[in-house]
């Protein structure tokens, strides 16, 4: 269960926080740690709103992937936006998988964060708004499924190549943290090492303490390999890049 003493001393307390994934082990953790931290979490779901839990989202949204347009109105009430959704084929590697999964793990990522940083240059408040992408120790290492790695090393680089175009911009309206997380128990995989509500919490400490890179995993290599690669990244979209019109 989350730490007691959360609520108080959380920066998430009174804000508004929507989790696309919000079904899956993590995303039911980081509503049920949102809420013990005092914010108001608003859930994105593809499938049918579950029952109303007294830990769960306050608020269910639906929608699909390509009809992100349709989330404008609720996003633009947001104040934290944790991209959390995915799917893995595990070995299943046919074209019209590959396009599924493409689709679903990376393209409708990417134009969420479109739509939510083009939202937060509209509509500036005192506080800048973050956008959280979970893009999993995946982009960095074997994970067993070839087409869910490449879906989110693809959704790793665009991430990365943003982050370095928002810094040479010098716009703060919009906050970029990647979250890189290890292998946690869920429907997807049941024999992960990590409790989904560990990781939950971690993220949001990390998160608490100004993190822009958070990494959440039993393998000490990622805390190595992770932060250099970003940074490569970092560096060279940087040195190739313009600021935004």
């Amino acid at each position: 269960m989350p730490q007691a003493g959360l609520m108080a001393q959380s920066p998430f307390h009174g804000k508004r926080v929507g989790i696309t994934g919000a079904r899956g082990a993590l995303g039911v953790a980081l509503a049920r740690c949102f809420r013990a931290a005092g914010a108001h979490v608003v859930g994105f779901t593809h499938g049918p709103p579950p029952p109303e839990q007294s830990d769960g989202p306050h608020r269910w949204v639906r929608w699909s992937c390509g009809d992100e347009a349709s989330l404008d109105a609720d996003l633009v009430e947001i104040d934290v936006l944790i991209l959390n959704h995915g799917v893995n084929p595990q070995g299943d590697q046919r074209p019209d998988v590959i396009n599924q999964i493409l689709e679903i793990n990376t393209l409708s990522s990417w134009r969420l964060m479109q739509r939510f940083e083009a939202i937060s240059r509209s509509s500036p408040q005192g506080c800048p708004r973050e956008i959280w992408i979970n893009t999993s120790e995946a982009e960095i290492q074997p994970a067993v499924s070839p087409v869910y790695e490449l879906t989110k090393r693809m959704l790793g680089q665009l991430v990365s190549i943003r982050g370095a175009v928002l810094d040479v911009s010098g716009r703060e309206a919009l906050i970029l943290r990647k979250l890189v997380l290890g292998p946690f128990r869920s429907s997807l995989n049941p024999i992960g090492v990590m409790n989904a509500e560990f990781v939950a919490t971690q993220v949001m400490r990390q998160a608490s303490w100004g993190f822009r890179l958070v990494i959440v995993t039993p393998n000490p290599l990622t805390y190595v390999l992770m932060p250099m690669s970003e940074l490569a990244r970092r560096v060279y979209s940087r040195i190739l890049s313009r600021p935004d019109p």
